[in-house]
């Protein structure tokens, strides 16, 4: 397993459920996201426009995806919502594919160009940490099965953390997108099916 291979394994459109602490209110939020994944090839212009933003060699990438959501949470205000979309790029270290920086063109915690570190480990589950002006978050994803992702997040700011988040992540079936179907218990084709696939749609999404 290499960043590049998780990131294609999350190609397809998601149905994201989550939770998310606010710690310091001792309170949970609930909220909903849908994702679509698009992976990049490492001569598409996206990745080579992400690259330069960073003013990181091109030659050095291994490609990228393209990561579009619409979410909402428990505590959102009538008028607000939350969409909006992003590009990644993979830049694995020269001695090591399984770690690297992973380029994006604006960050999960701030709207800002960011690069983060991800690696691969022991149990192909990708961790992504994050190094913001005032804050930090650490994020793992990994797969539960070819149509399950699953996900935990936490934000630290101000010396102390601030959110844990828990996703369950479920790949939306070709039926289920044409029955326009959003969540798993209102059609069973939502999930892929749990046994392995040859080849498994995918990427990775770092929202939702």
């Amino acid at each position: 397993m290499d960043a590049m291979k998780f990131f294609e394994m999350s190609r397809g459109k998601w149905v994201s459920q989550r939770t998310t602490h606010h710690l310091a209110f001792r309170r949970s939020e609930t909220g909903e996201s849908a994702i679509q994944v698009e992976t990049l090839a490492v001569d598409h212009p996206k990745v080579l426009e992400i690259c330069t933003l960073h003013n990181v060699d091109p030659q050095t990438a291994v490609g990228g995806a393209l990561v579009t959501w619409q979410s909402s949470m428990g505590w959102d205000k009538e008028d607000e919502n939350h969409e909006g979309s992003t590009v990644f790029v993979l830049v694995p270290n020269a001695d090591n594919e399984r770690e690297g920086l992973l380029l994006r063109e604006r960050g999960y915690a701030e709207i800002v160009p960011v690069a983060g570190h991800y690696v691969i480990d022991d149990e192909d589950g990708l961790v992504l940490t994050t190094e913001y002006e005032t804050m930090s978050s650490i994020e793992r994803f990994w797969f539960a099965a070819p149509g399950v992702r699953l996900r935990t997040s936490t934000v630290k700011r101000f010396g102390g953390f601030s959110t844990a988040t828990f996703c369950t992540e479920f790949r939306l079936t070709d039926a289920a997108i044409a029955n326009e179907t959003d969540t798993p218990e209102a059609n069973p084709d939502l999930v892929a099916p749990l046994h392995p696939v040859a080849t498994p749609p995918g990427f990775v999404s770092l929202f939702g």
